[in-house]
């Protein structure tokens, strides 16, 4: 049996503000199992990075449960995070801003192993780093380059680099590839994908692009205003899509078949709010199979089929 290296369990994000609560993420619950990865998709403001920032308490969850390895970290101090942050990493979306101009590729690279104090002999430390430069696609001529001086591949390349440095069993990668040229995005993916086979490392790929999301993720789910509306495997996914919104998604894929007769589901009417949110479904407001029930109760995640969730009351009655 499968061992599961990451269980979430009810995570919930909330954000004051002057007009009310902001329901980030709201009850949203998971477990990848280890070496495998989760897709998360939606449109932006959904609350996709909250999630993986939450799980990796870069943000503090308003409650829930996450359990890294059997191990409630939420319960953990900031000295046991600390030691957990070598297991844990994530690479972030944006390539230039998420590294320091002022330090060199070589420093970036080596600032995590200096930190964790993981090795003290200074050469041995910049053989690591070419080591991993070497790892990531990264020429040695680049070891006293600044960011500046990178194309945004090769910054992404650096940034994939640092994570790698404390040798981490997890990683969120939020977006690594929305920032980056058609042709440079395959790279990155296909060095990610080697990387997972190479170190059996586990994933969370949170995207708004379905099309990748299909070649990168084992599973995938989807949210939508905080809340997940569909999880299963991604071929089943991309087969059944149970859930209006889901469906709408992925009808908007573009078909490269002039002669498809696929058509593209236009969704209509106003997107709720996600501050001080009322208990009813969230998509209600815009879905073509909305009910008495959706508009006073909110649905619940349910198995439909084995690894199928769907949370919606039109294709469960």
């Amino acid at each position: 049996m499968a061992e599961n290296i990451l269980e979430v369990e009810n995570l919930v994000k909330y954000f004051k503000s002057p007009r009310g609560t902001v329901h980030a993420v709201d009850g949203v619950s998971f477990t990848i199992e280890k070496g495998k990865t989760l897709g998360i998709v939606g449109e932006s403001g959904c609350g996709k990075s909250t999630t993986g920032r939450s799980i990796l308490r870069l943000i503090e969850p308003t409650s829930g449960t996450v359990r890294f390895e059997g191990k409630d970290i939420l319960q953990y101090s900031s000295a046991q995070m600390r030691k957990m942050r070598k297991d844990m990493q994530i690479i972030f979306q944006d390539p230039y801003s998420s590294l320091n101009p002022r330090m060199t590729v070589s420093q970036i690279i080596m600032e995590p192993i200096i930190r964790n104090r993981l090795i003290r002999d200074k050469k041995k430390r910049e053989e690591r780093v070419l080591e991993l430069m070497e790892t990531v696609g990264l020429a040695e001529r680049l070891y006293n380059a600044y960011p500046h001086e990178l194309d945004g591949g090769r910054r992404q390349r650096v940034g994939i680099a640092r994570a790698l440095a404390v040798e981490p069993k997890f990683i969120v990668c939020d977006e690594p590839v929305s920032a980056l040229d058609v042709s440079i995005q395959a790279q990155i993916l296909n060095l990610l994908k080697e990387l997972q086979a190479k170190l059996g490392l586990t994933y969370i790929f949170i995207t708004h692009n379905l099309s990748v999301v299909y070649y990168f993720a084992d599973d995938i789910a989807v949210m939508y205003l905080g809340k997940l509306v569909e999880k299963a495997p991604a071929q089943e996914l991309f087969a059944h899509p149970v859930h209006p919104y889901t469906q709408a998604l992925l009808s908007a894929i573009p078909e490269p078949d002039i002669d498809s007769q696929r058509e593209m589901i236009m969704l209509k009417g106003e997107i709720t709010s996600p501050i001080n949110l009322p208990d009813a479904c969230r998509f209600a407001k815009r879905c073509n199979y909305c009910c008495e029930d959706c508009t006073k109760k909110d649905p619940e995640l349910r198995e439909i089929s084995p690894n199928h969730f769907v949370s919606c009351f039109h294709p469960l009655d």
